[in-house]
């Protein structure tokens, strides 16, 4: 039994804790904050790669949103939470498909500068909502989810 005891991550039950769901208040803010940050510096700068990063952190946003909603709720609604956000996931997949295809028939080049500064940003938000994650990285699927993102 104590086989598969871990120091290092928090059991399936502490996704009722207030220092879970702070932390998913915290996830949500940095994402939608660099959604709107990306959004902007990708339109600014002709890069696809910024605007697809900027759906990620879009999605992972309503990601912790959604996972905050269904803290406590019955799995049903968490298989459902779970299979939502996944569809939403190739919504934004064929999205961004369609950008880079319109980037490459109206021959847009992104500006370099502007994509490394952001990608060095959006690095240290991604590093540091993981490192507030990391000890919840187990349990129902929303709480996997949530770690994925």
């Amino acid at each position: 039994m104590s086989a598969h005891c871990s120091h290092h991550a928090a059991p399936a039950n502490n996704s009722q804790t207030p220092a879970y769901r702070r932390i998913l208040w915290i996830a949500l803010v940095v994402n939608f904050a660099m959604f709107g940050i990306e959004i902007g510096a990708g339109l600014q700068s002709g890069s696809v790669s910024l605007l697809a990063d900027a759906i990620d952190f879009l999605g992972d946003g309503l990601n912790y949103a959604l996972a905050l909603a269904v803290l406590g709720a019955a799995s049903i609604w968490g298989s459902r939470v779970a299979l939502f956000k996944s569809l939403c996931m190739l919504g934004f997949g064929i999205f961004l498909l369609g950008r880079v295809v319109w980037s490459h028939l109206a021959d847009i080049t992104p500006e370099a500068m502007t994509m490394g500064l952001i990608g060095l940003l959006a690095l240290s938000a991604n590093l540091f909502v993981a490192a507030l994650l990391y000890r919840y990285r187990e349990g129902n699927a929303n709480m996997r989810a949530v770690w994925l993102c």
